[in-house]
């Protein structure tokens, strides 16, 4: 299907041919954030053990179209001596950078909008835009909540972008390039050989930095309602609140793409290079393989938010400056030396994992009694 798709496209003209990709692009992209609100809905229903929406169409289907419908007809109202301009722009800037990243995201081999050399870099440099719709979303608001909220955000976000980025770089040590396609190739060779092994600290850091980036539980403190009346955008109604709210799911799809392209073999097979397993499932398209990798970490996404309680701020920060920075450096100098004296990624792997699990006993052991005191 998707050959004839291609083959289809390509006898159309250049300009069509590249708005006919972004088309295919941004629209399911569009539909995945509409009804990833209600698989949220649902997961969260199901854990808590009730049911979640279900009066809107058969089993609650249509439910984010009507949340879509009833969010268009809503009255955008902005604020007295509010800066009209930047007040309406910041939602556009929040969402057009997690758009825009799609660009260089390959779908499956040779599958992708744009492959160029300086993925990665492109990646990283959209991907920290975003902080500006934010912080101008509270200073364009003309309310002291709305700023505060802005602030902390902007501050929680810059954080774990530097341990993000010291993550990519282990991919790209590990990889040798910054093109996402031969990151993905680089990993070929079945679930053992994928990065999230050798790479296994800078995998964790990516993914729980992905977490707190995008504002998620148990991160979410720029929208905590007992504090700062819902962070940001507190002044922002219909479709610029929707807009915002469109953001924050697209930057959960891109993070879940980027750690699956990244760190779990993109659109390669976890049973490549297993005799039997490999054959039963060489059929599957390498764009199912990495649509199913996605929605695995979109559901730890939603997961994480019915299961932790919102961490303070200074526990965010902490945890940002003072443990994933550290990690990282360290990491990166092994995975240097790794790859310098070319050891096995393997060993390299279940020495991360021992670690892991050494931590994991020590963490476990009682604390010894106070001498004097009550244990």
């Amino acid at each position: 299907m998707i050959e004839t798709l291609q083959t289809s496209l390509s006898g159309m003209p250049e300009i069509f041919l590249i708005l006919a990709k972004i088309t295919l692009i941004v629209v399911p992209i569009m539909l995945s954030v509409a009804y990833l609100t209600l698989a949220e809905r649902k997961v969260i229903g199901y854990i808590q053990v009730r049911i979640g929406p279900n009066r809107v169409g058969p089993r609650g289907l249509l439910q984010p179209i009507a949340d879509g419908l009833k969010l268009l007809m809503k009255e955008i109202i902005v604020p007295t001596n509010a800066n009209r301009f930047l007040f309406i722009a910041a939602p556009i800037l929040a969402l057009a950078p997690a758009l825009a990243a799609w660009a260089v995201i390959p779908f499956s081999d040779g599958m992708v909008l744009a492959d160029i050399d300086a993925g990665l870099l492109y990646i990283l440099a959209l991907t920290s835009m975003g902080v500006y719709g934010i912080i101008i979303a509270g200073w364009a608001s003309n309310s002291k909540y709305a700023f505060l909220g802005a602030l902390r955000s902007a501050a929680q976000v810059v954080s774990y972008e530097i341990a993000m980025g010291f993550a990519l770089v282990g991919v790209l040590l590990a990889a040798g390039s910054l093109n996402l396609g031969a990151i993905v190739t680089a990993q070929q060779g079945g679930i053992l050989h994928w990065f999230w092994l050798p790479l296994l600290p800078l995998f964790l850091v990516y993914f729980i930095s992905g977490v707190a980036e995008t504002n998620r539980a148990p991160f979410d403190v720029a929208e905590g309602e007992s504090e700062i009346v819902a962070g940001f955008h507190v002044e922002y109604s219909g479709m610029t609140f929707a807009l915002f709210f469109l953001a924050e799911y697209a930057n959960m799809i891109l993070v879940a793409a980027l750690v699956a392209l990244m760190f779990c073999g993109g659109w390669l097979s976890p049973f490549q290079g297993i005799p039997v397993l490999e054959g039963v499932f060489a059929w599957v398209p390498g764009l199912v393989w990495l649509l199913a990798k996605m929605a695995f970490f979109l559901f730890l996404f939603l997961w994480f938010r019915a299961t932790f309680p919102r961490y303070r701020y200074d526990q965010i920060m902490r945890l940002g400056w003072k443990v994933f920075i550290p990690i990282t450096i360290v990491a990166l100098l092994v995975i240097g030396a790794v790859v310098v004296m070319q050891v096995n990624y393997l060993a390299v792997g279940l020495f991360w994992l021992a670690l892991v699990a050494l931590a994991l006993v020590f963490r476990m052991m009682p604390a010894p009694a106070s001498k004097g005191g009550r244990v």
